[in-house]
């Protein structure tokens, strides 16, 4: 496999970027020329003495604003540890260099939305959860890199990597198409990344969890939910959980994504926006296209449905149970759990009713196993689909409790476990694994929904605590808010990123201005001064009482009424994207 450099000087002049590859050995250069924006390989000596230089942790890649070009630099980097004896790094800080040395062409509007549209940059890059390697495929499972052709290994990382999990593929379109500069670039995947170095009965092994979230339909919870027309799900998660014993090693991969099929639920300041299926499309064409696309990549798959089979929920249930009947396929199975309904009341030992349920075809599945002689004993046949509405904290708990239950099997295969011992019994392990996997309940919860996971006591303890349950109200509270008026801003800076919206630096007339209704400011300001009226006739009594109890009903009927109106037209309040029009549904 080819690698790419590992550290960089970033030497700057009024006229070009050079990138200095400082690996031992390497005399490479790519040298950016600041006004055509070509890129070309050369060597140092071609570097002028008068260049500034700063070192770097790698490129990120390049994005077209309306200044004109900016280039994306690591500037900061921490190792996670080693995958298989390749190092794995966390990419920590960010710097957006323009290649335009002043923006005084720009007029001052367009220097708005360019101020904005690097914010977005920001917002993104500096959401916790990039990392990389720069001699290792971390976008790969370890089954996938192991059923790869020869011409497959020869390939950089940038041409062999799957593409549903480089998130900085839009910022290297412009090395893709010239090979010899792709050592100097590397594929960034987002999600998490723990490696931990553990001990049972004397043995040592590495033990590891990568979850990479999809950079196709990415978004945040609300405003991306199911699937576009190509069958990729909102908030799809590839998660892997890797044993390394001597040179052993095994891995048991399963994945989360949003229902598949075309539904939203979008934010109109309530506290839980009624879930919409769409009425205008068909449904079973996206829904075969995402599980064509699933049974390719990981075998049979088991739909584990965690959401609740009554309220606003029942639908959604009903619908997804149809649909996989209407798909006919022996490929899948579906599987409806009702988690709140089941653990309601505290009684979290009734998951293992699930887990039993289930037992059975996980045994089937299996997991990934090659010994110490690289020879593969074993497959993954298949994996389980799990999902609730946002496939965050209900998912998170049921993929930490089979993810045990696959690693006990694959440590005793490995001789790390004897017969009959349990990693439940195994007091410090048990601790590290429990707080390893809500660790990526929160890091995932952070990318999607704006703050950590909920009911992470459970996954931390194994019992769910009055202190859990305040922390998740304190965090409903703050998704509440976020949600409603803030999610707009990091739907449009994923977007931008990703590509989905395109700067244009000739168009003078960008989303961002587009006015705002005239209910968005008149009814918050007549209901702040209402409110604010009531309470002054409360404060400051009038002659009689009859007179303060009018004034006190006019000014609070006003603010109620005002209020109502708000609610009302709730989606006229909330923060919404404007870069890219999300699909209507009826």
């Amino acid at each position: 496999m080819a690698s790419t450099y590992e550290s960089f000087n970033l030497r700057t002049t009024p006229e070009k970027f050079y990138i200095e590859a400082c690996d031992d050995g390497s005399v490479d250069v790519l040298a950016i020329d600041r006004v055509s924006t070509e890129m070309t390989l050369t060597v140092r000596r071609d570097i002028p003495a008068s260049a500034d230089s700063r070192p770097v942790c790698g490129l990120m890649g390049t994005i077209r604003l309306v200044a004109g070009m900016y280039l994306v630099v690591i500037t900061k980097k921490k190792k996670v540890g080693d995958l298989l004896g390749h190092a794995v790094w966390k990419a920590l800080d960010f710097d957006i260099i323009s290649y335009k040395k002043t923006v005084l062409h720009l007029t001052d509007n367009q220097m708005q939305d360019n101020k904005a549209f690097l914010s977005m940059i920001n917002n993104v890059l500096h959401t916790d959860g990039f990392y990389f390697a720069t001699d290792y495929d971390l976008t790969h499972t370890l089954q996938r890199l192991a059923n790869t052709s020869p011409e497959f290994q020869e390939m950089s990382l940038l041409e062999r990597a799957d593409q549903r999990f480089v998130w900085n593929g839009h910022l290297l379109r412009e090395f893709i198409a010239q090979p010899e500069l792709h050592k100097f670039v590397y594929p960034v995947i987002h999600g998490f990344i723990t490696m931990k170095s553990s001990c049972i009965n004397g043995k040592v092994f590495e033990w590891s969890i990568i979850s990479r979230r999809s950079c196709f339909r990415a978004g945040v919870r609300y405003y991306v939910r199911g699937i576009d027309s190509e069958g990729h799900a909102a908030n799809y998660v590839e998660t892997e959980q890797i044993v390394q014993y001597h040179s052993a090693k095994s891995s048991f991969v399963q994945t989360r994504g949003s229902i598949p099929f075309y539904w939203s639920q979008r934010p109109n300041l309530k506290y839980k926006p009624k879930p919409q299926i769409s009425k205008t499309v068909n449904h079973l064409d996206g829904f075969q296209r995402h599980f064509d696309s699933q049974t390719i990549l990981y075998g049979r798959q088991v739909i584990l449905n965690l959401i609740n089979q009554k309220g606003s929920e029942k639908p959604l249930e009903l619908a997804f149970d149809k649909m996989v009947t209407s798909l006919g396929s022996g490929m899948i199975k579906y599987v409806a759990f009702d988690f709140h309904k089941e653990c309601s009341r505290m009684r979290w030992h009734r998951l293992q009713i699930l887990l039993d349920m289930v037992a059975e075809m996980q045994n089937e599945f299996g997991y990934f196993l090659v010994d110490a002689d690289g020879k593969v004993l074993l497959n993954q046949e298949g994996t389980f689909r799990s999902n609730c509405m946002d496939c965050l904290d209900r998912t998170n708990v049921i993929q930490s409790l089979l993810a045990r239950r696959s690693l006990q099997s694959q440590l005793q295969r490995m001789g790390v476990l004897h017969i009959g011992q349990q990693i439940e019994e195994q007091a410090d392990f048990e601790k590290m694994y429990k707080n390893a996997w809500a660790d990526n309940a929160d890091a995932c919860a952070k990318q999607y929904a704006g703050t950590g996971a909920l009911k992470t006591d459970f996954t931390r303890t194994g019992k769910r605590t009055q202190w859990g349950l305040l922390m998740d109200g304190w965090n409903s509270m703050i998704r509440y808010y976020k949600n409603n008026f803030s999610d707009g801003f990091r739907q449009d800076s994923i977007d931008i990123f990703l590509g989905n919206y395109a700067v244009d630096e000739s168009d003078w007339n960008t989303p961002l201005h587009e006015p705002k209704d005239w209910k968005f400011l008149t009814l918050p300001i007549i209901m702040v001064v209402a409110f604010s009226m009531c309470i002054i006739c409360l404060l400051m009594a009038g002659d009689t009482w009859t007179e303060t109890l009018a004034y006190v009903l006019f000014w609070g009927t006003a603010s109620v009424v005002t209020g109502g109106l708000i609610l009302f037209n709730g989606v006229d309040f909330v923060d919404a994207p404007q870069l890219v029009q999300k699909e209507k549904l009826d």
